[in-house]
């Protein structure tokens, strides 16, 4: 089941950014160290009260554009009252309800979407009293937040959690590896999609529940249990209209939060776009096993096709640990390799390993590279283990974080992969000062 999407509507400079950044815990303009990665975002995946939401935020509204700018931010205000499954009014306690919160009321009543009255800016009890005019809008009882302060914000989302029906049960889907078939328009994921459930081993049904653009297939692939996920394209951000086509890639970054492995398909016509390794950027960023699948290879001639598959291996260094296989999804050539890559991924995405061997590891990578020194300073590693909840996080405990190097942060990685395999899956070493009275140290100090 997809996460609700809960949107944030109001005129211009009520706090509407404030308070998705208050409900992401974070300020959402992500930079990341992979090319073509950098994006400011709009949304937040969040986890509230146990139940997964996705929080979208909106430019001012305007009943009267003045500029095609201005129409554009209202079009994407309309689409997300379309859109949304609860809709966060913010107003601003200072103004008061004015014309244009009462023009968005009006469209809220017609649209008759679930709708919290929010009054921002309430930073102090005193002020509460101020929320009295706003009940002339005639939605509801208001809820007084502070999103700069941190004020209300658990009573507000209790209030839209409400409106929403209680998570769904994991029975819902197979237990077994989830797979998203992700990429830009026009690759051919669709006929991907259907190339794969023609397996004649397969037995195929749609999962009932699934909203608007994804597509859920349960697949039962020899004994195994597969869920494949067809999503949207994903377009430039400069090319993404208003509307129907944002929510579409909202869903689409929403099915690879929930994926275990992405399926990554290019066009073997096009190479490798800035926009593929965006979208591969998604995929690192959220933590995900990815196969990268060539698609069209079958148009590409054969005295080509080596210099093709090194030039694609020199464009994606930065993900050198994710496997490429070259496919044809209409002639149906390479396919029937991905979904045991898929599967083998998965397996080792769920890998649990003894933290003996995960010290054996780092002992030998200390023995044969020390750790770096910064002046008198030694980095000196005391402990590194698996997160319980993330297998593909180790947490290296040092005895001081500054001290790690870029270069030795990745021999680490590398030592570990070489060890260990994680093929297809990104692996996050979370460096943490260990506590002083720990003795027990590996390697050289």
């Amino acid at each position: 089941m997809t996460p609700a999407i809960v949107a944030i509507i109001g005129r211009t400079n009520v706090g509407k950014s404030t308070l998705l950044n208050r409900l992401a815990g974070k300020r959402l303009a992500v930079i990341a160290d992979l090319p073509s990665t950098t994006r400011d975002r709009i949304f937040a995946p969040i986890s509230c009260q146990g139940q997964a939401l996705t929080i979208v935020d909106t430019g001012g509204w305007q009943a009267k554009p003045s500029t095609s700018l201005d129409e554009k931010v209202k079009q994407q205000a309309e689409a997300a009252i379309e859109q949304a499954d609860v809709i966060i009014f913010l107003v601003d306690a200072h103004d008061g309800a004015i014309a244009a919160d009462e023009e968005i009321a009006d469209i809220l009543r017609a649209a008759n979407k679930p709708a919290v009255l929010t009054v921002n800016k309430i930073d102090s009890d005193k002020q509460a009293t101020q929320i009295a005019d706003f009940h002339r809008l005639g939605l509801g009882m208001p809820v007084a937040i502070s999103a700069y302060h941190n004020r209300g914000i658990d009573k507000l989302m209790t209030t839209v959690l409400a409106f929403l029906p209680s998570s769904p049960t994991p029975a819902t889907e197979p237990e077994g590896a989830k797979l998203a078939i992700v990429g830009r328009p026009n690759v051919g994921k669709s006929t991907l999609l259907n190339a794969l459930l023609g397996d004649e081993r397969a037995i195929v049904h749609e999962i009932p529940g699934t909203t608007r653009d994804t597509l859920d297939a349960a697949l039962q692939w020899d004994d195994r249990k597969l869920l494949l996920i067809d999503t949207a394209g994903i377009k430039r951000r400069g090319r993404i209209a208003p509307g129907i086509e944002f929510y579409s890639l909202i869903r689409t970054l929403q099915a690879i939060n929930r994926c275990d492995v992405a399926l990554l398909l290019v066009d073997a016509a096009e190479f490798i776009t800035a926009q593929d390794m965006h979208i591969a950027g998604y995929i690192i960023e959220a933590g995900k096993g990815m196969v990268l699948l060539v698609n069209k290879w079958d148009l590409v001639p054969q005295m080509h096709r080596q210099e093709f598959k090194q030039q694609v291996e020199q464009r994606l260094r930065f993900m050198s640990y994710v496997p490429i296989l070259y496919i044809s999804a209409t002639s149906k050539q390479g396919i029937n390799r991905i979904l045991p890559q898929a599967w083998q991924i998965w397996q080792e995405r769920q890998e649990r390993l003894p933290k003996s061997a995960i010290d054996t590891v780092i002992k030998q990578a200390i023995s044969s590279h020390a750790p770096p020194r910064r002046g008198f300073k030694q980095l000196r590693i005391v402990r590194a283990y698996q997160d319980k909840s993330r297998p593909s996080t180790f947490v290296v405990q040092v005895n001081d974080p500054q001290l790690v190097h870029f270069s030795y942060h990745r021999y680490l990685e590398n030592k570990l992969r070489h060890s260990f395999g994680f093929h297809g899956i990104p692996l996050q070493l979370v460096f943490t000062k260990a506590a002083r009275k720990s003795d027990k140290k590996i390697g050289v100090t």
